[in-house]
């Protein structure tokens, strides 16, 4: 198992629970806009040390997610930005370039110190 991408959540935006009900969170480094900062989980800009895909899992802290989609900008933004959705509907078809869709499982509660890693089966 090769882990591709590892950060961990430094900072919580006030308003990020917003999106819980939606089934999803957003990751931003610290170049977030003044819009967006509120509602995204902060974390440092790391590299993407490969190619995110369908297939590999994103773990969160010690829980995992089958990844079922990876829309075509999410690898781009992250490595660039520390900046990706990450939406818990299970979809196999990409409707945002700037999202990673797992598998449609509870979301967990992240927290200051949450471990996001993304690995290669």
């Amino acid at each position: 198992m090769k882990t591709i991408y590892k950060n961990t959540v430094k900072a919580l935006g006030i308003s990020v629970d917003e999106f819980q009900d939606a089934g999803m969170f957003i990751l931003f480094g610290d170049n977030a806009p003044e819009e967006l900062r509120d509602y995204c989980y902060s974390v440092d800009v790391n590299p993407v040390e490969g190619t995110i895909c369908a297939g590999q899992m994103l773990k969160i802290d010690n829980e995992s997610y089958r990844i079922t989609a990876v829309g075509d900008e999410a690898p781009v933004t992250l490595a660039g930005l520390g900046h990706c959705t990450i939406n818990f509907s299970g979809q196999t078809e990409v409707e945002l370039p700037g999202t990673i869709y797992v598998e449609n499982k509870p979301m967990p509660k992240l927290s200051v110190g949450t471990v996001i890693q993304i690995i290669e089966a």
